[in-house]
């Protein structure tokens, strides 16, 4: 009877580690995912981040361009090419509001669209602090649990 006492607790302590082995390896390949998944919010933060830089710079020049005079300035034409060039005194900009649809606004209504964006973006930029933040504190907690079950298996 010992012998048979032996052979099924040693059965149980297989089947036990198994089902922790099995466990480890799900919360592995779960964790493998919140990788890829943060990997993307970063990248997609990191956009954002360059949108609200280039917003604030296109707002800060258009604050301080003078709008009553002709400006001089330089032309981007490619290949780090710029041909100078007269601007004439600023009655309206076109704004490109998405799907190829540009229209034609006043500076202080420019002005306003590009504090609007600026928001917009900052609020995107926020939610994806959060969601970093969510995928970050899921990764730690696997961590966590795979520490512990690893500990129990030896």
């Amino acid at each position: 009877m010992d012998l048979n006492n032996s052979i099924q607790m040693s059965n149980k302590a297989n089947t036990n580690k198994s089902a922790i082995e099995q466990r480890v390896n799900e919360l592995v390949q779960h964790s493998r995912t919140l990788e890829l998944y943060l990997n993307e919010v970063l990248e997609r933060e990191a956009t954002v981040t360059k949108l609200i830089e280039e917003a604030r710079l296109a707002s800060y020049a258009l604050q301080n361009i003078p709008l009553d005079k002709e400006n001089e300035a330089l032309m981007p034409i490619g290949v780090g090419v710029y041909l100078k060039t007269n601007i004439p005194s600023i009655d309206k900009l076109l704004v490109n509001i998405g799907a190829g649809v540009t229209i034609e606004k006043t500076h202080q209504d420019t002005l306003h669209y590009i504090e609007s964006r600026i928001k917009e973006f900052e609020i995107g930029l926020n939610q994806l602090r959060e969601q970093k933040k969510q995928i970050t504190s899921q990764l730690e907690q696997i961590q966590h649990q795979v520490n512990s079950m690893l500990q129990q298996t030896s």
